[in-house]
């Protein structure tokens, strides 16, 4: 294992597609419920621990080695927004392809041909986190962090806000972020003996609603 690849998989220069998607900021920040940093700070931490948890869940099991198809439908059981489903599986297909030339594999290859449309982007994570050779740790710690930073970054854009308060505020979660790894490293563990049914199913429903309205949006900064 190398340390130095989890720094390029979480790279937000790394070409994945996550700066198209603001993690369901932009609706917030339309409906007010995103204003500043304090709310932003309230928006991640209720995303880190619904969202959050499950997505970190798939990539921890995914980078174990738990069958990805599995893990796929799991992931499609526990997105009842059909728009977050198209968006997952958009930001799948984009990492598969960073990934397959970053981290060349037989396993990256196979689910590419499993779903030539993109798998959900926590299952493609966690196998592009085992292709370059990292731990369920490191993929969910890569998953949470994406959780929170991407609508940091969107909000920056979104509201002008200041980019140290909007650093300050990953700063002041990265606590929660190790606690919420750690819980979906153990939930993908239980995986290993109980099937995939043993992953979290943690809902944000006003996460999922907003993301129906934001997709119907004649005009918006952000894909998601």
């Amino acid at each position: 294992m190398t340390r130095a690849a989890l720094l390029v998989l979480a790279d937000g220069r790394f070409p994945a597609g996550g700066h198209a998607h603001s993690g369901g900021a932009e609706a917030a920040v339309k409906a007010g419920r995103i204003t500043g940093a304090a709310s932003l700070e309230d928006f991640c931490r209720g995303r880190l621990h619904t969202a959050g948890l499950v997505s970190a869940s798939l990539a921890a099991a995914g980078a174990l080695g738990i069958d990805p198809v599995a893990l796929d439908t799991a992931a499609d059981a526990r997105t009842p927004s059909p728009a977050l489903r198209v968006a997952a599986r958009r930001l799948g297909r984009q990492l598969m392809r960073a990934a397959r030339a970053t981290w060349p594999s037989a396993e990256l290859d196979a689910l590419a041909r499993a779903f030539p449309k993109g798998a959900h982007q926590p299952v493609v994570l966690g196998l592009a986190a085992r292709a370059a050779g990292l731990g369920p740790e490191d993929a969910a710690h890569c998953s949470v962090y994406e959780c929170v930073s991407g609508p940091a970054s969107a909000t920056v854009r979104l509201l002008s806000l200041d980019p140290f308060d909007a650093t300050a505020v990953l700063a002041r979660l990265a606590p929660e972020l190790d606690r919420v790894a750690q819980q979906a490293v153990d939930a993908a563990r239980r995986v290993l003996d109980d099937g995939v049914e043993a992953l979290p199913a943690a809902s944000a429903p006003l996460l999922e609603i907003s993301a129906e309205v934001h997709a119907a949006w004649a005009v918006r900064l952000f894909a998601s």
